[in-house]
């Protein structure tokens, strides 16, 4: 999914550097996803594995989406073993969660 034409016209990160971002969403998917679930349609629960770092790259990552797309509301939890990753949006971005969640859907077949 190269296309970013998803990506919302509120999201202020440079055009540029939207590949990038996505890349890195998708690095961590592809490296920690364990379970992905949609509890309701406005809501992502991802959870993660955890490691050396991992809830690190998971906050800084979250800080930096938080910056530059207002659309996204984060929740981290980590546990032993475990950070979970809740992801909401409202009505009008249902669509960008879609996407998102196909891309972790994407990353899921890797595993």
């Amino acid at each position: 999914m190269s296309d970013l034409a998803w990506v919302p016209q509120s999201c202020t990160l440079p055009t540029e550097e939207r590949p990038l971002r996505v890349a890195e969403w998708d690095a961590l998917f592809s490296e920690r996803l364990t379970s992905p679930s949609r509890p309701q349609p406005l809501h992502l629960r991802l959870d993660l594995a955890s490691g050396p770092g991992v809830q690190e790259r998971v906050r800084d990552l979250v800080q930096r989406e938080s910056g530059c797309c207002s659309v996204f509301t984060f929740t981290t939890h980590a546990d032993e073993g475990l950070i979970r990753l809740d992801i909401s949006v409202d009505q009008a971005h249902e669509a960008v969660l879609d996407v998102l969640a196909s891309r972790t859907a994407d990353a899921g077949e890797q595993w």
